[in-house]
């Protein structure tokens, strides 16, 4: 509606009753009045003015902004918890070391098996002293553990096993130079780590002096590292299970399941292929037994850590930690593996 269609636009927009004024008092035509709003008193209330355009849409008030949501956090990754590198470059160095005298000159492998065993003994009475204040007399220990591999290797079975109780009786009496407190916790900490480091480091020896000796090393120390291999990558891949929380949370089912099935078929390759006589179904046995077995010696260097209250033996193989630490699941091994290879393709 426009202003015309009021005809005269009355004052201040008001009408003005016919007593007002001559020439005032017509009503305006118009659709908005009859002729009774004409007779209306002077108190009629005003018609507001209605605009010709209609009101332009309030806009609505702008709300609060709204914290963006927080970004999901990307969930960690797992670790090895160890430097995967420098372990690598050690690995493969003690490897080649071990390979070119295993296969170049015997004797010289058996040299690399006192030097480990002398170390590892020195690694664990060590920690025995800081942590137990256990002293174990390393002389007689090391002196003992490297004749009883040479003894081993040359006399046999029966040549390692005289020169352990040699080594046990050199043990009670180098101690007996020292006051007796503590004797017997002493000796008990030397006899064991006789038999623990040495003695079983003996049967890897022991593989040795068979006309395939070499393969039969080889054999043995391919199914423990691939055992430990296969732990770790399905372990770390898959392990949710834990295997024995309290002494090792690393663990897990789904490792051990991956340690028996690459031992398995590592063990059924290389009894196939490189021993004289073996044949597959005998590999995957001695896989078996070789993945029980080092799972078992590592745990059981995790509980005497644990006891001690330390991570690793040592410091000595960066990426590893001690030699201890990598002698931990093959010094269990060696005599089952010696074992079994003598039942099924006997000893020479």
């Amino acid at each position: 509606m426009n202003d015309s269609s009021w005809g005269a636009r009355p004052t201040a927009g008001y009408w003005v009753p016919p007593d007002q004024g001559s020439g005032r008092g017509a009503p305006p035509a118009g659709p908005a009045y009859d002729a009774q709003d004409a007779l209306l008193p002077s108190a009629t209330q005003p018609m507001p003015i209605v605009p010709d355009t209609p009101a332009p849409p309030q806009e609505p008030m702008p709300s609060a902004p709204q914290p963006a949501p927080a970004a999901p956090q990307p969930a960690p990754k797992k670790s090895a918890g160890r430097d995967l590198g420098a372990a690598i470059g050690v690995g493969v160095g003690l490897g080649a070391v071990i390979i070119a005298s295993l296969f170049i000159v015997k004797a010289v492998f058996i040299g690399v098996i006192a030097v480990a065993v002398v170390v590892g003994l020195w690694e664990l009475t060590s920690r025995l002293e800081e942590r137990k204040a256990i002293k174990a007399p390393l002389v007689p220990l090391a002196v003992g553990g490297a004749a009883m591999v040479v003894a081993g290797y040359v006399r046999g079975p029966e040549g390692a096993w005289v020169a352990m109780a040699l080594t046990a009786l050199a043990v009670l009496v180098w101690r007996m130079t020292e006051p007796p407190e503590g004797y017997l916790k002493d000796v008990t900490a030397g006899v064991f780590a006789a038999f623990y480091v040495p003695f079983l480091a003996t049967f890897v020896a022991l593989m040795l002096t068979a006309d395939d000796g070499a393969w039969r090393v080889l054999t043995f120390l391919l199914l423990t590292v691939v055992s430990d291999t296969g732990a770790y990558a399905v372990g770390w891949r898959f392990g949710k299970h834990k295997l024995a929380p309290r002494i090792s949370p690393g663990k897990t089912r789904e490792g051990l399941l991956g340690a028996v099935a690459f031992a398995m078929a590592a063990g059924a390759l290389c009894m196939e292929f490189l021993i004289d006589g073996g044949t597959w179904w005998q590999g995957l046995l001695i896989g078996l037994a070789v993945a029980a077995s080092a799972t078992l010696g590592d745990l059981g260097e995790s509980m005497i850590k644990r006891d001690l209250g330390i991570k690793d033996m040592g410091t000595l193989l960066p990426g590893h930690g001690g030699i201890m630490d990598r002698l931990d699941s093959l010094l269990p091994t060696a005599p089952v593996v010696w074992l079994l290879l003598v039942a099924f393709v006997g000893s020479g």
